[in-house]
C-alpha cells in the first residue's frame, strides 16, 4: 500500500499513501524494506509470532484456574492486568458466540 522515498543510499526515507513526486516507488505491505522502516519483523521470524500467541493463551489459563481454585483472587492483580484479563476474556466469548457449532443441541431428536 505505501509509496516509499528513498535516501541517496537507497533506503527508505518515508512512506506515503498516495504517490508524490519524490515518492513515486510502491511495495507491498509485507516487503522487508517497509517491513523494516516500521519496526516489525518480516513474517518468517522462525514462528516466535505463533508460538507467543499460543504461550499467551496458555497463560490465561493458568490464571484462570488459579482462581478457580481460589489460589487468588482477581484483586490480587493490578488493575492493568485485571483489565486486560477482561478484554480477552470478552472478546473470546464474543468469537466464540459467533463461532459455527456444529454440535449444539438441534432441538429435534438426533438420530446416530
Amino acid at each position: 500500500m505505501p509509496y516509499i522515498r528513498r535516501n541517496a543510499a537507497a533506503q527508505i526515507e518515508s512512506l506515503h499513501r498516495h504517490p508524490e513526486d519524490s515518492a513515486q516507488e510502491f511495495l507491498a505491505d509485507s516487503h522487508p524494506d517497509v517491513l523494516a522502516f516500521v519496526g516489525s519483523s518480516a513474517p518468517s521470524d522462525g514462528g516466535f509470532s505463533s508460538l507467543d500467541a499460543d504461550f499467551v493463551r496458555v497463560i490465561e489459563d493458568v490464571i484462570d484456574t488459579l482462581l478457580v481454585k481460589n489460589v487468588i483472587n482477581i484483586t490480587d492483580l493490578p488493575a492493568e492486568a485485571q483489565a486486560k484479563l477482561f478484554a480477552r476474556k470478552s472478546f473470546r466469548d464474543r468469537a466464540s458466540r459467533n463461532s459455527l457449532n456444529l454440535f449444539a443441541p438441534s432441538g429435534s431428536d438426533d438420530v446416530i
